[in-house]
């Protein structure tokens, strides 16, 4: 999102403001090796990596602190779209081996990858080795965020206008979304993106309103208005940026915000995974339908659209 917004910027601003951005985020190797896709350049196709951990106060590093969110960004080869494909936590996956921390490897939910690697970069290293042995997937880079760092920059934006399909009660503060459009502040937008209890879908419908914060956040932040104050723009890019540990597999920023130059908020686009919710020794799972296969073929054979257009049903409206 913050590429996006600063390649609209153009000219020497971008500069500025790219050096600003780059030196707000914390860069780490967040890809195993496995899971790495070498190149420099970025040409597409191209499939990033986000983790959203769910940290909690005054827990012991690395203990219970299993990914809340992880997304793959498929950006087709033109780089001017993007699909975000939600991997639900609850997946059933066979986690790899991890000496560092002692995990010997097993059967167990894929957000518990990032536990058992340790949390933050060792967390997001076993979780990209375990995408890439379920997918067949490589990633072009990776980025760890904490999205309760979203809140001040969402709120720097003004708020953001999100869409509320069925009426539901936060677990966290009580507080009821009613259906219709509202504007919410940081607070209150991410407060009901964290809700799954009393949703039709469950957490797949959390995953779609992650997906709609997001786009929500660009649309708000690339709007005419914030382009043309510069004060503003500076301090959302650097709420952001400061939210984030990324990867960029080597290439320069500045290559990356040119790259997508293209990009606009509403091309972007979400995909459920086709997946189904089952229950297995009194433990709630979730566990992939044979579509999913096909759509992770279309992803290496470049051909994501053509599995869209085949598969309305998993397409997500943002």
């Amino acid at each position: 999102m913050v590429l996006v917004v600063l390649s609209a910027v153009g000219g020497m601003g971008l500069r500025m403001l790219a050096n600003r951005y780059d030196n707000a985020v914390v860069k780490e190797l967040l890809l195993d090796p496995a899971a790495r896709e070498e190149r420099g350049d970025v040409s597409g196709p191209l499939n990033y990596l986000l983790v959203g951990s769910d940290e909690r106060v005054n827990a012991t590093p690395g203990t219970d602190q299993r990914s809340d969110t992880i997304m793959i960004a498929h950006l087709p080869a033109g780089l001017d779209r993007a699909y975000l494909i939600s991997v639900p936590r609850d997946l059933l996956v066979e986690i790899p081996a991890s000496p560092a921390s002692g995990w010997p490897g097993g059967a167990d939910k894929v957000n518990a990858a990032f536990q058992y690697g340790g949390g933050g970069q060792g967390g997001t290293q076993l979780l990209s080795a375990t995408l890439t042995q379920l997918t067949g997937l490589r990633f072009d880079g990776a980025a760890l965020v904490n999205f309760a760092g979203f809140q001040r920059a969402i709120d720097l934006l003004g708020g953001v206008r999100m869409c509320v399909d069925t009426e539901v009660r936060s677990i966290h503060t009580q507080a009821v979304f009613t259906p219709g459009c509202h504007q919410m502040t940081g607070a209150q937008a991410l407060d009901f993106a964290r809700q799954r209890y009393g949703l039709p879908n469950g957490d797949f419908d959390r995953q779609r309103h992650q997906q709609q914060l997001l786009q929500a956040m660009m649309e708000k932040a690339t709007a005419t208005d914030m382009l043309r104050n510069p004060i503003r723009l500076d301090q959302v890019i650097r709420a952001i940026g400061s939210s984030f540990t990324v990867d960029t597999n080597g290439v320069p920023l500045e290559d990356l915000i040119f790259g997508m130059r293209r990009m606009r908020a509403d091309a972007l686009h979400g995909i459920r995974l086709p997946a189904h919710a089952e229950t297995i020794d009194e433990v709630s799972y979730v566990l992939m339908d044979e579509p999913a296969n096909t759509l992770f073929t279309s992803i290496q054979n470049a051909d994501l659209d053509s599995w869209a257009r085949a598969n309305p049903k998993w397409v997500s409206r943002l």
